[in-house]
């Protein structure tokens, strides 16, 4: 059966190496059912309820992607895309988290229409390099800054803005262990280091008695209080034109340039041979709309993906592993619920600085491309907003190339994506 599904042999591949590969995969990925609730939760929603939804979103997409596309990729919903919808979007613009859940099952559609037409890959091909690695960077500011707040490293201050915070307090020195943790164990190569930092964070915090242990096993939670609880109409409002428009750009990047990359590296994208991209890109946008039913912000493909294709994975097997092992995650609800935020910032704060790495992929010996790179990052953080990250840098690289002599260079794809950033700016003011 697992030969006529994933075609095994053809792939030379086997049943063992997949079942290896997708429990790498899935220990490098399994942090997020950890750190989504806790950034969720803050908005209001019910942190049981998200901890199923992310569970099952990341099954359900997942499962998606081994049986229509056959590719050893996992899904889950996205760090940066969480941490908008939270920290942005409810907290900062004022909206309800249902608000935000219809914002991202529209985006879904929209994802959904872009992926069936083939105006995603044309959207992608459109923008230039420099913004999009400055895109990653800055998302990784952004989250960056949220750990080190929730952490207690960095505080607010009247003068200054921000400050340092008391690093003698028990949420600092937990949150620095952490980070020490993952990044010793991931430098030594130990598969599934994030979550290792997590746990150890934790159960010490536990048994110093600065935590409360509430169990490890149990039955799943209760999705109620955020199944079906989207506000679509809510959502068409002036006010969410932009996040929408945010969710969908950030959603057509980030999960675009993962899928492409990791499957290259699997050796299942080869120039002038057919391969299943088109189903892959199926089954993410699937992935968002199901996931905003469920109560959960963005799915995507995730990177750490590589892990598993590293050991060996090379067919949907890997991703049907992966799809398992999330739905098997739902019967330890009790061990999320007594995570701490302490625990969970050290791996926003490692996987932020992960995402830095773009920076080198800016062509910083050109001013007219590096600007708007160097905007895009250094926006996101400093006003709290992926979406101002994004408009800075695409209106400054249309600018700049054109009062350089250079607007032939500009893609019809950014111009659109400016144009939009500026009616926002003009008609939809935050």
């Amino acid at each position: 059966m697992l030969e006529r599904l994933f075609h095994l042999r053809e792939h030379g591949s086997n049943a063992r190496t997949e079942a290896v590969a997708g429990l790498t995969t899935f220990l490098t990925m399994s942090y997020i059912i950890f750190v989504n609730p806790t950034i969720l939760s803050s908005t209001g929603m019910d942190r049981d309820a998200v901890f199923v939804a992310t569970c099952l979103a990341a099954a359900l997409g997942t499962l998606v992607m081994a049986l229509l596309a056959n590719w050893p990729i996992g899904l889950a919903p996205g760090m940066g895309l969480n941490a908008f919808f939270a920290f942005t979007v409810v907290k900062t613009m004022g909206f309800s988290w249902q608000q935000a859940l219809g914002a991202v099952f529209i985006s879904g559609l929209i994802f959904l229409l872009l992926t069936v037409t083939g105006i995603r890959a044309w959207l992608v091909r459109g923008i230039p390099n420099s913004l999009r690695s400055a895109i990653a960077a800055g998302i990784g500011l952004f989250l960056a800054i949220i750990a080190l707040s929730n952490s207690g490293i960095v505080i607010a201050h009247p003068a200054t803005k921000v400050t340092l915070g008391d690093l003698r307090a028990p949420g600092p020195l937990f949150a620095i262990l952490g980070f020490f943790v993952i990044a010793t164990l991931d430098a030594l190569r130990v598969r599934g280091a994030i979550l290792i930092g997590i746990l150890v964070v934790t159960v010490l915090s536990m048994l110093l008695g600065y935590n409360e242990f509430k169990g490890i096993f149990s039955a799943p939670p209760s999705l109620a209080p955020t199944l079906l609880q989207l506000d679509i109409r809510g959502a068409l409002q002036g006010g969410l034109f932009h996040v929408i428009l945010v969710f969908v750009l950030v959603e057509v990047f980030d999960a675009t340039g993962t899928l492409i990359g990791v499957a290259k590296r699997a050796g299942l994208v080869t120039e002038g041979k057919s391969n299943a991209l088109g189903q892959a890109l199926f089954a993410d946008s699937a992935a968002i709309v199901a996931g905003s039913l469920l109560g959960t912000s963005s799915t995507t493909a995730y990177v750490e993906s590589a892990s598993g294709v590293q050991a060996g994975g090379r067919t949907g097997m890997t991703a049907l592993v992966i799809g398992l092992l999330f739905l098997a995650a739902l019967f330890i609800s009790p061990l999320a619920g007594s995570v701490p935020p302490y625990a969970t910032a050290p791996a926003l704060l490692y996987v932020a600085g992960l995402m830095m790495r773009e920076l080198i992929d800016v062509n910083w010996n050109d001013v007219a491309e590096a600007t708007p790179a160097a905007l895009t990052a250094l926006v996101m953080p400093f006003t709290y907003s992926i979406a101002n990250g994004l408009a800075f840098g695409f209106i400054s690289y249309v600018v700049l190339k054109t009062l350089t002599g250079r607007a032939r260079e500009i893609h019809v794809a950014t111009w659109l994506v400016a144009a939009l950033f500026v009616v926002r700016f003009a008609f939809f003011p935050a």
